[in-house]
């Protein structure tokens, strides 16, 4: 599992080739998995497969243009009346579990962000017809890179403090 932590990269091409639905439900099994404030499950996942959705918001949503050539993508959301403080966190948890299963799988992958852009979530509501209460975090595009992923080490001593800034 560290070695995944450690080699996950964001991934922006991807190969014409189609993700299984056996890959599909492992992810969102890691995402689901995600610890969440006080267990209250307020997790939503929208799987996006379709070709014309995919390419409408990569389109109009210029921080995810590749959208437009990802197989598949999953909006990553969660019920903010189930969670009102913490639906973030927990969405974010999830989000990060599912980039790093998805590396485990070989399956390219990377975190754009809806939150905390209004205007993001507006186009997303748009075109998924996702209800008012269901707070929207990220959309993770995924595919099989196109190229060899280039993994960055940053890890930064200079940043580690021990019991005092």
């Amino acid at each position: 599992m560290l070695e995944n932590i450690l080699r996950r990269a964001s991934v922006r091409r991807y190969e014409d080739k189609e993700i299984s639905q056996e890959i599909i439900d492992l992810l969102l099994n890691a995402g689901f998995s995600a610890p969440c404030s006080k267990n209250c499950k307020p997790l939503h996942f929208v799987v996006l497969d379709d070709r014309e959705t995919l390419t409408s918001l990569g389109e109009n949503l210029q921080f995810a243009s590749m959208l437009r050539f990802a197989p598949k993508a999953i909006i990553v959301c969660a019920d903010k009346e189930l969670s009102p403080k913490c639906w973030t966190l927990d969405a974010s948890a999830a989000t990060e579990n599912i980039l790093i299963a998805a590396t485990e799988l070989g399956i390219g992958s990377v975190w754009t962000a809806v939150y905390p852009y209004e205007d993001r979530d507006q186009v997303v509501r748009k075109f998924v017809n996702i209800p008012e209460n269901i707070g929207i975090l990220s959309i993770v595009p995924l595919g099989y890179p196109a190229k060899e992923v280039d993994i960055k080490d940053k890890f930064d001593a200079e940043r580690i403090h021990y019991n005092k800034f």
